[in-house]
């Protein structure tokens, strides 16, 4: 068996060595010329698989080692009987902290307080679900829009409509969709943009397309510099537009997700899929291939206040500023050189863990402090 996998995605070797020779290309570099006598075709969301790429080929499964599947062509994978799998939830808790760690600068830089913020979160599967917890854990107040979610289950959740007019933070979380009633594709176009509360901070760690990025750079440069926005993803990727990221408070290369944890649990789930689909036996796990983290615990003395607690936290185990920093020094040059440039950070993004790995051990008994360990999901000890 022949299998061709994105350079990118780890540990394939160690899952998927057993069933075949394997061969690596960037993600963008696959083409039909690649997939020659392939069976199995291993991707991230860079590469687009549809009937153009595939149709009469050998390839028979398609797992894409990412939460999101809108670049892949279901409706043709079912009609040409190629088995297909994608792995949600499995970057979900490194956006989360992603997005802890952009509140915390945005607070920083504004000198607010976040427990004082109406907090929007519009998508609350796997990623928004947890954001949700976490932030409801920490004790602020939290609306949620998702219309899916609604239909299927009632519940509390509101419009976007009242997200736009209740909440000075929203963070998007919605799968790129453009059909439908329920399409997210510029979900937040012109009129919504303008209806932003007055100070607003607004973050996409989604897709790109979700929101209008057009109308958000005329936006932010004629109408409304009191935004505050965190973008993590874009229209048109790899190509960014600079002006636009120069207007934001934060701006990182599509990598909110990427945890380690996340992309080695991405790949362990593509495997346990293709072993269900082919009715093998899974004799791969992942906890046997998980590193130590070089950080694994820390300990604070009864002084420590709860917003120091989060702060440091959340700090120590990852802080998109780093990120921010790195990708605007490849916002110069000429269209080609900021392509590449985007690529290659997150080829060679470094080593990052997660906060749910880390153990934290508390004097006394404040339930406070305790709260906010919980909340965020690291082990009390």
């Amino acid at each position: 068996m022949r299998i061709l996998a994105d350079e990118n995605i780890p540990l394939v070797e160690a899952f998927f060595a057993a069933f075949g020779e394997i061969h690596r290309l960037p993600g963008r570099a696959i083409d039909r010329a690649a997939l020659e006598d392939c069976e199995v075709l291993l991707v991230r969301s860079v590469t687009r698989v549809d009937r153009a790429l595939l149709e009469g080929t050998s390839v028979r499964f398609v797992g894409t080692c990412t939460i999101g599947t809108d670049h892949l062509d279901l409706d043709y994978f079912a009609e040409a009987g190629i088995d297909w799998a994608s792995a949600p939830g499995c970057n979900a808790r490194g956006v989360v902290d992603y997005v802890l760690g952009s509140l915390l600068a945005l607070a920083e830089g504004t000198g607010q307080c976040l427990s004082d913020k109406c907090f929007g979160v519009v998508g609350a599967g796997q990623v928004g679900g947890r954001l949700v917890d976490v932030l409801r854990g920490l004790g602020w107040d939290v609306r949620v829009c998702d219309p899916p979610r609604q239909a299927r289950e009632g519940g509390d959740f509101v419009t976007l409509d009242d997200v736009l007019a209740e909440c000075d933070v929203i963070s998007l979380h919605t799968p790129l969709t453009r059909e439908g009633e329920q399409a997210t594709y510029h979900l937040l176009d012109q009129a919504r943009l303008a209806r932003l509360q007055p100070g607003a901070w607004l973050i996409n760690a989604s897709r790109g397309a979700v929101l209008d990025n057009r109308a958000l750079r005329e936006l932010l440069l004629l109408q409304r510099p009191d935004l505050q926005v965190v973008l993590d993803v874009w229209e048109g990727e790899p190509q960014v537009d600079p002006a636009l990221a120069a207007l934001c408070r934060l701006a990182t290369p599509h990598i909110a997700g990427y945890s380690l944890e996340g992309k080695l649990r991405g790949t362990a789930q593509i495997y346990r899929a293709f072993c269900t689909a082919r009715g093998l036996p899974i004799e791969v796990e992942l906890d046997e291939l998980m590193p130590r983290p070089a950080l694994r615990r820390m300990a604070f003395s009864e002084t420590v206040t709860p917003a120091a607690l989060l702060a440091t936290l959340c700090r120590a185990v990852y802080d998109p500023r780093r990120d921010d920093a790195d990708f605007r020094r490849t916002l110069r040059g000429d269209a080609e050189v900021r392509r590449v440039a985007f690529d290659q950070l997150r080829k060679h993004y470094p080593v990052r863990r997660e906060i749910d790995g880390l153990e934290v051990s508390l004097s006394g008994d404040d339930p406070a402090l305790a709260r906010v360990v919980r909340a965020l999901g690291a082990r009390l000890c």
